[in-house]
């Protein structure tokens, strides 16, 4: 798969601080793509310089093979952290007004934004002021704006701050259903949860630089260490005997007659050897590998870097 977005060796300083250390980035085309990193690491500066906000001091940021510029922000539909809409302003008048700077015919964005308002459950509300809305609401006219325009490319800043759960599922759904039809999305949030459902790729930030880039299923294999989980039933004494050169029991306890346990298999075993092992102390119900989540590795990583 080619790359939509190519960030290289991206250089930015304000003053005495240095946002962006020489940054280095490939974003694939149709992927939901996570930019992860602490408060302050650089994700924002990186999103602005992409959206042609401010420049760069140095490096170079490519767009589906062309050097970025201005008459590519057309092709870009940025959601920011920082929302806005005008409070005085009819909801469906200044969702039209968006629309049509973006490029869209009025005839074009009255229909559209009807179809997104009416999914959405807007529609009401098309004649109110935006003073009248709840946050979410509004959250959700943001939104059917940023991804009207049917862009190639879509960032998200924290997109589900404010929402409900319902609303959360909403957007996750719609999220997914942009990707499907073509779009590439740069994602950044602090949630890791939503990174692990959604996003196919990640590039963690520390302190100006990147500290971490990959397939998100590669960078997990690559931080798994060989630990399982294990449900035994009809267990004869303690798992205590696994000890030994090839296996470390970890931890051992009783949930209503089945047996947990948290078993490491050394270098010199496999997960064969293993369940050879269990198989003399009772019955198996149960045995999965202990995979580390994105939280864990984003604190790791971060934590090392410090």
């Amino acid at each position: 798969m080619s790359d939509l977005i190519q960030v290289n060796s991206v250089t930015k300083d304000f003053s005495n601080h240095r946002a962006l250390d020489n940054v280095s980035i490939n974003i694939p085309k149709q992927s939901i793509f996570g930019l992860l990193g602490p408060n302050g690491a650089g994700k924002t500066t990186l999103i602005r310089i992409i959206n042609q906000i401010i420049a760069q001091d140095s490096g170079e940021i490519l767009f589906d093979g062309k050097k970025i510029n201005p008459k590519h922000v057309e092709r870009i539909g940025y959601l920011p952290e920082e929302r806005g809409l005008y409070k005085k302003m009819k909801v469906g008048e200044q969702a039209l007004y968006l629309s049509q700077l973006k490029g869209v015919h009025y005839n074009d964005a009255k229909k559209l934004l009807k179809e997104w308002f009416e999914k959405f459950d807007l529609l009401p509300w098309w004649n109110n002021k935006v003073e009248t809305l709840s946050k979410g609401m509004q959250q959700k006219v943001q939104f059917i704006i940023t991804v009207l325009h049917n862009p190639e490319l879509l960032i998200f800043d924290e997109p589900f701050s404010g929402f409900d759960p319902i609303n959360i599922n909403l957007i996750k759904d719609e999220i997914i259903k942009l990707k499907n039809n073509g779009a590439t999305i740069i994602f950044s949030t602090h949630n890791m949860s939503s990174v692990e459902e959604l996003c196919d790729h990640i590039a963690l930030i520390n302190k100006s630089k990147k500290v971490l880039e990959g397939n998100i299923y590669k960078i997990k294999r690559s931080y798994a260490n060989q630990v399982y989980q294990v449900e035994m039933s009809n267990l004869s004494g303690s798992l205590l005997n696994v000890n030994d050169n090839n296996f470390e029991l970890l931890n051992q306890e009783n949930k209503n007659g089945i047996t947990e346990a948290t078993i490491k298999i050394k270098t010199n075993a496999n997960t064969n050897d293993l369940i050879s092992k269990l198989f003399n102390n009772g019955t198996i119900v149960g045995f999965k590998e202990v995979v580390p989540s994105m939280d864990e590795i984003f604190i790791d990583t971060v934590s090392r870097k410090e």
